[in-house]
């Protein structure tokens, strides 16, 4: 072989920047990548293939006998499935051991979020930090009595609001022991409504509290402990739903509480939000408590003025990942990416800071910024990184000014560093985001008659086919946005209203799906009606990933309000995540699931090399939870499975049919319940 073939040979590929991404931003830094020599995600995903027995669910190695590598025979699995590990585990016990140890990993993530959000509620409440106070009374109060906290108190013979800083400690207290206390169960499972409690309670599924239910599953997954799939996968469920009913949950809410409830905001989308003259300063990761002291520091005419003395015309804040979605619900901070374009952040050379905390970070963003003059700093205990450029500055809630003030004043400091060759793509879009529960009653009934009703009239009619939730991560085996988009784009043509959170509604959002007038132009007729109506675009944006409580929540409103029966499984209504990655998509599909709601998943389920456990997870929790997994990689099929499944629960409602518009006179609409 000739020494240019050798190294042709040799040599590392390169992904096709097209074949990467629909989104024309990518494409483009993708190139530039390339050019500068710089490896990507995208590059990586080129020259490594994915195990094809660990992607199948059935490689185990929980002991050191292992790894177990059990393989589909060829031809299938005909009659008798004899494969088993070196201690005898069969392939529906690796299965499931590796599946809820996802969920246990995907739990643990969201739950640990919640619990540093608890922590720092609970210094507010004390007293013991003037960064943070209680933003929302309103929300305060509304879910105090969830807690069996109560809000008023009788005093000389009258009933009166209690002090709010009373009822903020005593929450804070009940919900700090949410992960740890000794007996009972977790109080928001009361929040779901009755029949799906009481499935839970007859299939003996009620989370105790959430680290118990994620280390039980630790522990049941070692070698020799719990070898029934089905058994493992009751305790997956258990922890499941303490994520979605407990530490997800409760991390929304009191962050609401902290911060405020979202209301709708304008913005935009797309690394195109950076700005070449201004300083860039970029946050990354999952939790709001350090984000939200940098958002208020970088507003600061002081800091603004330090940023004119250095020769910048003003400071840029924007976010990735779901960071960038906490900022973006509250504050209208511009979306810079998602999870798949954190390193093309970095590469268009102007990003003079950028500040991760936790969860869906790239350890080769060090290698990167190495290539560049961008300061990588980490804030959190928990997560570090071990290349020598980067700078770790801990954040701690006690000194979150000073620690918010270092973090901007030092990308302010490094805006003269920039090199030469500053390349920003100018593709950007407009969206509206931060739709919460309270807020779409609003939108749906004005400030005296905030309810559902309204849309679940529209469900009836005939107007919404139904509702979908498209949620979760990018995966770079799959192109680049293009089956949330594909997926959602369906939807919405069939008349389906789309809750999206994640980088699903970023991807939106860079797509201009987040806006009213998108609606016209993508969606069915009777959808389209509505959102004129009402003002709001055909994918609401609920939020982070932490945030599909809300979809939860959002569902119970809609079985509250009446007419489409007594349960969230009742429901015309599917769950979807197209381009899945983490564990905690693993942990957010199976609450869904076992909340009642048929949820489809792209990309793989890592479930596939055994088929019995498979089937039990498709068809056999359905029995159980009116809800069950299912796997679609083709985006159009992957709709139309969802709107299948809507139009079978429309039949079951017996609200099929078109029905004739009614003309209501003023008697009609004073008869209608308040």
């Amino acid at each position: 072989m000739s020494e240019d073939k050798e190294k042709k040979a040799k040599a590392p590929k390169l992904a096709d920047p097209i074949e990467c991404s629909i989104d024309p931003a990518t494409q483009e830094m993708q190139a530039r990548a390339q050019q500068l020599g710089i490896d990507t995600v995208f590059d990586r995903a080129a020259n490594m293939k994915p195990c094809a027995i660990g992607i199948q669910g059935t490689c185990c190695k929980n002991c050191s006998m292992g790894p177990c590598r059990l393989p589909l025979p060829k031809g299938g699995i005909e009659g008798k499935d004899d494969r088993k590990g070196l201690c005898g585990a069969t392939a529906n016990t690796i299965a499931a051991r590796n599946f809820i140890r996802m969920v246990a990993g995907g739990a643990s993530a969201h739950s640990d979020h919640g619990r540093c959000v608890a922590e720092v509620f609970l210094s507010a409440a004390r007293k013991e930090t003037k960064a943070y106070k209680i933003k929302d009374e309103v929300k305060l109060r509304s879910i105090a009595p969830y807690f069996d906290v109560d809000i008023t108190v009788e005093k000389d013979g009258e009933v009166k609001d209690r002090n709010v800083d009373e009822i903020a400690l005593e929450v804070a207290e009940k919900a700090m022991a949410e992960w740890g206390k000794p007996e009972g169960e977790l109080y928001y499972l009361k929040r779901a409504p009755e029949a799906l409690y009481e499935k839970w309670k007859k299939n003996g599924v009620l989370p105790r509290n959430i680290d118990r239910e994620i280390v039980e599953i630790m522990h049941r997954t070692h070698m020799g402990v719990d070898q029934d799939y089905k058994n493992l996968i009751k305790q997956g469920t258990r922890a499941a739903i303490a994520d979605g009913w407990g530490g997800s949950m409760l991390a929304t809410d009191l962050q609401d509480v902290l911060f405020g409830t979202p209301t709708p905001l304008q913005s935009e989308a797309n690394l195109g939000v950076m700005k070449e003259d201004h300083v860039n300063l970029i946050v990354h990761g999952h939790e709001p408590v350090l984000s939200e002291m940098i958002v208020a520091m970088s507003q600061k005419p002081e800091i603004i003025e330090y940023a004119k003395s250095k020769g910048a015309k003003g400071l840029q804040l924007s976010g990735i990942c779901c960071t960038a979605n906490e900022i973006m619900q509250r504050h209208g901070i511009p979306y810079a990416g998602t999870f798949l374009q954190q390193e093309l952040a970095i590469i268009t050379g102007a990003c003079d800071a950028m500040v991760v905390d936790i969860q869906c970070i790239f350890q080769n963003l060090a290698n990167v910024a190495k290539c560049f003059h961008t300061k990588l700093i980490t804030t959190h205990p928990i997560a570090k990184m071990e290349q020598d450029n980067v700078i770790h500055i801990e954040f701690d809630e006690h000194h979150a000014v000073e620690d918010a003030e270092k973090i901007v004043r030092m990308a302010i400091d490094n805006f003269a560093n920039r090199g030469a060759e500053v390349m920003i793509p100018q593709h950007k879009s407009p969206c509206v985001a931060g739709f919460s529960v309270e807020s779409i009653l609003y939108h749906l009934g004005g400030t005296f008659r905030g309810t559902y009703y309204t849309l679940n009239d529209n469900i009836i009619n005939g107007r919404i086919r139904g509702i979908a939730g498209v949620v979760g991560c990018n995966n770079a085996r799959n192109k680049h946005n293009e089956a949330h988009i594909t997926v959602i784009k369906e939807l919405i043509k069939n008349d389906v209203i789309v809750l999206t959170t994640g980088c699903s509604g970023i991807a939106c959002a860079m797509e201009g799906l987040m806006t009213p007038e998108a609606a016209a132009v993508h969606c069915g007729p009777g959808l389209a009606e509505v959102c004129e109506t009402v003002g709001i675009p055909p994918v609401l944006h609920l939020g982070s990933c932490v945030d599909n409580s809300r979809i939860l929540l959002a569902a119970t409103e809609v079985v509250k309000a009446g007419g489409l029966g007594n349960d969230i499984c009742d429901l015309p209504a599917a769950g979807s995540a197209p381009e899945w990655m983490s564990e905690k998509a693993i942990s957010i599909g199976h609450y869904f699931v076992t909340s009642g709601v048929y949820t489809v998943f792209g990309v793989t389920l890592p479930t596939a090399g055994a088929p019995v456990f498979h089937d039990y997870l498709s068809k056999e929790l359905e029995k159980m939870y009116g809800g069950m997994w299912d796997l679609e990689v083709d985006p159009i099929k992957h709709a139309h499975k969802m709107i299948a499944h809507i139009d079978k629960k429309r039949k079951e409602l017996g609200i099929d049919k078109a029905r004739e518009r009614v003309l209501m006179d003023m008697a009609d609409r004073q008869a209608l319940e308040a």
